[in-house]
């Protein structure tokens, strides 16, 4: 009776031990196991998601795309499967900005402002996903604004003041690029995801500005050609099962432009102009829709 007793009272103990410690009882007789615990692996939350899969065009693919490290520490973030290779997307991005400022005072410096401007842009486009979340592609771009300033006055003391009356601004320009976009999606279910995109584009336009001088309307005509390699983020979310919303925000860019400028119909000269920005333009904030075939 006394061994039978501390029989069991070993067997419990182990069995105790076995669940606090997280792996499988085992009995107190070897091969033995208790009829309660059975053995059973578990695995973990980052495994689980590691190994789910989804299928496309027949084709299993795993839903989080695997990257390499490359020595940076482990944050636990997935590039979940957004858009996957072999797909075509037709876009079409617009931006639209105005302005409009009537008998305007400004404390007594400026007076009677009368201003009024616009600047819109249209960016046709088609890409092909050659890479899950990578695509590359090609961009149209046409643009136009007008700016008018129908009267100012500025009054800074007795020495040190003026007016501008009838001055305008139009400029119009057309180009095409190349881009590259890479998406990170931000969940399993393939609605919302964060992209980055870097174009290289040539362009070519003409502007016009127009004022008083003298007495005498000067008519200013400026034909620019250039190139420049842009970087925009933005978001893309599906509101369609193949149709998506975009927004991207132009934060930095490098640009090289040639000049050729005519006043009144005399050559007046030319120049050669290049520079980088790094700055959130409220001009550049672009809205699209894509379709996904």
């Amino acid at each position: 009776m006394k061994q039978t007793l501390t029989r069991i009272i070993f067997t419990a103990a182990v069995a105790l031990t076995a669940i606090v410690a997280g792996t499988p009882a085992m009995a107190a007789d070897k091969g033995d196991e208790t009829p309660l615990i059975r053995r059973k692996t578990i695995e973990s939350p980052d495994s689980a998601m590691l190994a789910q899969k989804v299928i496309v065009r027949g084709d299993t693919v795993p839903m989080i795309i695997p990257q390499r490290n490359l020595g940076r520490f482990d944050r636990g973030l997935y590039n979940y499967l957004f858009i996957p290779r072999r797909e075509w997307a037709v876009g079409l991005t617009a931006s639209y900005g105005e302005f409009d400022a009537s008998d305007v005072q400004v404390l007594s410096l400026l007076k009677d402002l009368d201003f009024k401007g616009y600047l819109w842009s249209v960016n046709p486009s088609v890409s092909y996903f050659f890479a899950n979340n990578q695509s590359i592609g090609v961009k149209f771009n046409y643009q136009r604004g007008q700016l008018d300033l129908g009267g100012m006055t500025l009054d800074i003391d007795d020495d040190m003041n003026f007016t501008l009356s009838d001055v305008s601004y139009y400029t119009r320009s057309t180009g095409a690029s190349i881009f590259y976009r890479n998406y990170i999606g931000l969940g399993t279910m393939k609605r919302f995801a964060i992209f980055n995109e870097v174009d290289l584009s040539v362009n070519s336009g003409e502007s016009r500005f127009q004022r008083q001088y003298n007495g005498e309307l000067r008519d200013t005509r400026t034909t620019t050609t250039g190139a420049a390699l842009n970087f925009s983020p933005g978001l893309t979310m599906f509101i369609m099962d193949r149709v998506s919303f975009n927004v991207s925000f132009g934060v930095f860019g490098v640009k090289l432009q040639q000049e050729k400028q005519r006043t009144n119909n005399v050559d007046e000269g030319s120049r050669f102009s290049s520079g980088a920005n790094f700055k959130f333009n409220l001009f550049n904030i672009k809205f699209g829709i894509g379709v996904h075939i």
